[in-house]
């Protein structure tokens, strides 16, 4: 459990606590410090699964862990933004904020219920778009007042609150789907029964008219051999 993807994960849940202190330290070393762990940790998003299908370390623990820790990871620094003074030009820029966490929270319970029906929510190529504008939007405006680069971190946060309704509305629409499908087949089980029940009530009566055919067709070749051996007594006493 405890190999080295594992530890990339849980390095992840470690320094939040740290970045969530920012709120309360606002000095520029402090920014820069959990500005620096936040980069380094969004890099171990990648680097823990790239590790693990390499060294074939895959396990439960981490696929249970992974996206936890992502969502951790995103949701302290969004809450950063969200609390501490001067982090965006205008109050407009806490809606894509919003749409992040709304949707990180949909997800996270669309998951829930596709995972208990077996069935999988894959990453489209559209959410990996939207997690590379999300992480690099969040590294800049964590070092809003330290570094200029900031102000470009929030024009980058509204695209990614934009791919980020995009695909949280695709999986929503797929769920649906699965849903609806459901549903219709629930709505057809006690006909599809009924035609089982009729299928097997005729393959009963035909097993049960072929075995009678079959009894027939034996009584008949019973008593053809009977009135051939007779003719043949008959033929010989003549």
């Amino acid at each position: 459990m405890y190999n080295l993807p594992n530890l990339l994960t849980i390095s992840r849940i470690v320094v939040i606590p740290v970045i969530f202190l920012s709120i309360y330290i606002t000095t520029e070393v402090w920014s820069i410090f959990a500005a620096i762990l936040f980069i380094i940790a969004s890099i171990t998003d990648y680097f823990d699964g790239y590790l693990a299908r390499a060294r074939n370390q895959t396990s439960a623990f981490g696929r249970l862990l992974d996206p936890i820790a992502d969502k951790l990871l995103v949701a302290s620094a969004l809450i950063v933004i969200l609390a501490k003074p001067g982090m965006v030009w205008t109050q407009l820029s806490f809606i894509p904020v919003i749409v992040i966490l709304c949707r990180e929270i949909l997800v996270s319970g669309l998951r829930e219920f596709l995972r208990e029906v077996n069935v999988g929510m894959p990453v489209t190529r559209l959410a990996k778009w939207k997690t590379g504008f999300q992480m690099t939007a969040l590294s800049m405006m964590l070092l809003r007042g330290v570094w200029y680069w900031g102000g470009i971190g929030e024009f980058l946060l509204w695209i990614a609150g934009i791919l980020t309704f995009i695909t949280g509305y695709q999986y929503f629409q797929k769920s649906l789907e699965y849903i609806r499908s459901m549903e219709k087949l629930s709505k057809a089980m006690p006909a599809l029964e009924k035609a089982s029940k009729a299928v097997l009530v005729k393959e009963d009566k035909s097993k049960k008219d072929d075995k009678k055919t079959a009894r027939t067709v034996k009584k008949v070749t019973v008593v053809r051999k009977d009135s051939s051996k007779a003719k043949k007594k008959t033929a010989k006493t003549k």
